[in-house]
């Protein structure tokens, strides 16, 4: 895998730490507050489980699982939901937990059905923010890193589901995804 990657961009440490850093703001802004983080998969679960260990306040968690690449490496704007929240969030506070924040067709459609369903707040964390590639105006209260436009990989992220068991994030040679 490693021969794979041009670069690695963010390291294993970096992250740690930033997920530290997110972790104790949401505590101290979330303290009284009905907190449910939503993670939304795959690509955020190794994320999601290190920012909740991060929170030291009560909150449940609970997955989607949704779809707008496919196996491409751009978003094709049609969102599918795989998997629904098991859990009904009248009355609680969303923060959804994202890797990476890019056009934001995907959170912004998540962010309306959410709406729908009565919670008293839904915000958005993402370790990951391309603002240059957003299409549509949705916007993070708790981000890590800023990136280029590249295609990255590593810690939860994925090309054709491979990748996502490295422990930092790379940027991914052209010549393995520019053929297909």
């Amino acid at each position: 895998m490693t021969q794979d990657i041009q670069r690695v961009l963010l390291s294993q440490q970096e992250i740690q730490d930033k997920v530290v850093q997110i972790g104790k703001q949401i505590s101290e802004d979330y303290r009284d507050k009905n907190l449910i983080l939503v993670s939304i998969l795959k690509g955020s679960v190794v994320f999601m489980a290190d920012l909740m260990r991060a929170i030291d306040i009560p909150c449940e968690i609970d997955f989607m699982c949704v779809s707008s690449y496919g196996r491409g490496t751009k978003t094709s704007g049609v969102v599918q939901i795989i998997k629904d929240l098991n859990i009904n969030v009248e009355g609680y506070d969303i923060l959804l937990v994202e890797d990476i924040l890019d056009s934001g067709m995907t959170l912004s459609y998540i962010i309306d059905i959410l709406s729908q369903r009565n919670p008293n707040s839904i915000r958005v964390c993402t370790l990951l923010d391309k603002p240059e590639r957003r299409k549509v105006d949705v916007h993070a209260v708790y981000s890590g890193f800023h990136v280029p436009d590249e295609f990255v990989v590593g810690y939860g992220l994925d090309y054709a589901e491979k990748y996502r068991n490295l422990p930092y994030i790379g940027v991914l040679k052209p010549s393995v995804y520019s053929n297909r």
